[in-house]
């Protein structure tokens, strides 16, 4: 049966090859973007389908009214897909306060507005599914990407929590965490100003040899796909990549914690 869709950040990446694919298999798509005009070709080829707004989450009113307003035209929506957002790079003290403060407006608030303002809805139509695009880097942590990974350690957690407060109004929460991928991410990617004291560090080799190892269009297969299954999951790791650096971040904190039992223990009052 054919799903309606709510998806953030559909001008390019992960939100516009899954509005692509879910409009071609038959599908209804509330597709939000800073500039709607940059799906019109999608809207006259699915004029009755296709449902456009323009939406800045970091705009916590625009985000309740555009959501609202999805609702009310289209009636119950099945799936609310929270993916807008973008990288920043730059060892932590190379960054700006402003970049700081628009990549967490962007990534975690305006994440966490939209998840906010479904809920609602998808309470009083008795449920429904949303899905958080996280990253590997919301498990694992690379240098240059302070800030990005403290945007998807943070929605995770947001996420982990929430999905306790509503799992008895039937709303399921999946966490997206891809590997790398052949997108438009790198290349959106904001650069801080460079510091020489890091010139010879990591992290300039780090993101000038940024791999791509994932198939974005077999990724958003699967985002897809995991919408058909119950119970949610609650994690879907894409790629080998994300898998492989996942399970060893695990296993190493695992570790840590086992070595501390004793420790931790003996901190109980008597």
């Amino acid at each position: 049966m054919s799903k309606t869709w709510f998806i953030t950040g559909t001008s390019s990446g992960f939100g516009l090859e899954l509005t692509e694919r879910l409009l071609a298999r038959g599908d209804r798509v509330a597709a939000t973007l800073r500039n709607p005009a940059q799906l019109s070709l999608l809207k006259e080829r699915y004029p009755s389908r296709l449902w456009l707004a323009q939406l800045d989450v970091t705009r916590t009113d625009n985000v309740r009214k555009v959501v609202d307003d999805a609702f009310a035209e289209l009636g119950q929506i099945d799936v609310v897909v929270s993916n807008a957002g973008y990288g920043l790079a730059g060892a932590a003290e190379e960054l700006t306060d402003a970049q700081i403060s628009r990549l967490l407006n962007t990534n975690v608030l305006g994440s966490i507005q939209v998840i906010r303002a479904a809920l609602p809805h998808l309470r009083q139509q008795g449920g429904g599914r949303i899905l958080q695009l996280s990253s590997m880097g919301g498990q694992v942590t690379f240098p240059g990407l302070s800030l990005y990974h403290t945007s998807k350690f943070a929605m995770e957690g947001f996420v982990e929590a929430v999905a306790q407060e509503v799992a008895e109004f039937n709303i399921e929460f999946t966490l997206v965490e891809p590997g790398t991928a052949q997108t438009s991410f790198t290349r959106g990617m904001e650069m801080a100003e460079p510091l020489a004291a890091y010139d010879h560090t990591g992290i300039r080799q780090l993101l000038a040899n940024w791999p791509s190892v994932g198939d974005a269009k077999k990724m958003v297969r699967e985002m897809i796909a995991s919408t058909g299954r119950s119970p949610a999951p609650r994690r879907l790791t894409l790629g080998s990549d994300a898998w492989t650096l996942v399970h060893a971040a695990l296993t190493s904190r695992l570790a840590e914690l086992e070595a501390q039992r004793e420790i931790a223990f003996s901190t109980d009052s008597d």
